[in-house]
């Protein structure tokens, strides 16, 4: 099938953790079988901090950040069997689900894929006349990487006439255990852009154990810490490249997963970082959220913590050896059950079985 996807940025993971989830599902339906055009605006400075340029798997097209260029790429929808609309574009998402929806063919599959479920629900429960509530009754599916029973239900609430949490997963291709490198040396390390609502938990779950732990070393990764007040033992080191993400994950004693406050509310909805770093073969601590034993097992493939108190409890006790058993565990248990060619089976599926259901209905 031709699928146009209209997200954010594939070539860039700069202020654009979508990235990796886009990569790891296109590459899978590619090999599939499906022909995938991305479109992307250049906005941002995302053109400029590039970490993917070669591959064969999907065809990218950047497009300019001004309503002209917008409209040129929308009506590319045209040719498409499956158009899918991301959240967070970046660039004008209204006027370019407008365009989308316009350039459609009738018997296109039309989708919304949500990348930030409780931010856009957030956004179209205040709103009565929010643009995308009022296109859901027109679109065919909602797809959303994560959210489980309680983003599903709310979609529908809202007129989506079906919605399927399609979650992160590893690509073992660009997320793999690698040797340690001595820049990234550390008992715990955090990686994460600087955002409004995470930056009170990374306060909680990674700045207040640094400071009650004075003999250990913390890494802390990700745009925007520069002038953030922090504890003498923890070293800042700024925005880390996808290429970098393997050996930033292998090298420390443990690697910190602290949710956004809307996701850990809404539950169900494990972060990119959680598949990287278990491909890496990590010891992942990551902050609770409800849903968590659907992917790995507390206790053995994965250490939780429900605040500060705790990661402080679990980094100082935890062993090199206890670690690097974490770690073993979380890989096998990925590698079995959430890849994004598992993920990818299922996002097949539910194409096929559209069109099937669509030329029954026509015969």
């Amino acid at each position: 099938m031709k699928i146009a996807f209209y997200g954010s940025s594939i070539l860039s993971t700069y202020w654009n953790g979508a990235a990796t989830y886009y990569r790891g599902l296109i590459r899978a339906l590619s090999e599939l079988g499906h022909d995938i055009t991305f479109f992307e605006p250049d906005v941002y400075d995302r053109q400029k901090h590039r970490d993917l340029e070669s591959f064969d798997w999907c065809k990218v097209v950047i497009y300019d950040g001004n309503v002209h260029a917008l409209r040129s790429v929308a009506a590319m929808a045209a040719r498409a069997d499956v158009v899918i609309k991301a959240s967070g574009v970046g660039y004008e998402d209204d006027l370019l689900l407008s365009e989308i929806m316009k350039a459609a063919r009738p018997d296109a599959l039309k989708i919304f894929w949500d990348v930030d479920a409780p931010a856009t629900l957030a956004e179209m429960q205040s709103d009565a006349d929010h643009p995308l509530r009022r296109t859901l009754p027109r679109l065919d599916l909602v797809l959303t990487y994560g959210g489980g029973d309680p983003v599903v239900g709310a979609y529908r609430a809202l007129g989506a006439s079906a919605c399927i949490p399609i979650y992160n997963a590893l690509d073992p291709i660009d997320h793999h255990p690698v040797l340690p490198e001595p820049r990234f040396e550390a008992d715990l390390a955090f990686l994460g852009n600087r955002l409004p609502d995470r930056e009170e938990r990374v306060d909680r779950f990674f700045l207040y154990p640094a400071a009650q732990n004075q003999d250990l070393k913390f890494l802390l990764g990700g745009a925007g810490w520069e002038d953030k007040a922090m504890s003498s033992n923890v070293r800042y080191i700024g925005h880390v490249p996808a290429t970098d993400h393997n050996a930033f994950n292998a090298t420390p004693k443990a690697v910190l997963n602290i949710s956004r406050s809307d996701m850990a509310r809404t539950g169900f909805s494990p972060a990119t970082r959680v598949f990287e770093a278990a491909g890496a073969r990590a010891c992942l601590i990551t902050d609770y959220w409800e849903g968590i034993e659907r992917f790995l097992k507390p206790g053995e493939e994965v250490l939780v913590a429900r605040d500060g108190k705790d990661v402080a409890d679990l980094i100082g006790e935890l062993t090199p050896e206890r670690a690097e058993q974490i770690g073993k565990r979380a890989l096998a248990r990925v590698i079995a059950e959430h890849t994004y060619a598992h993920r990818a089976v299922l996002v097949d599926s539910i194409f096929r079985n559209y069109f099937d259901a669509f030329k029954g209905a026509m015969a």
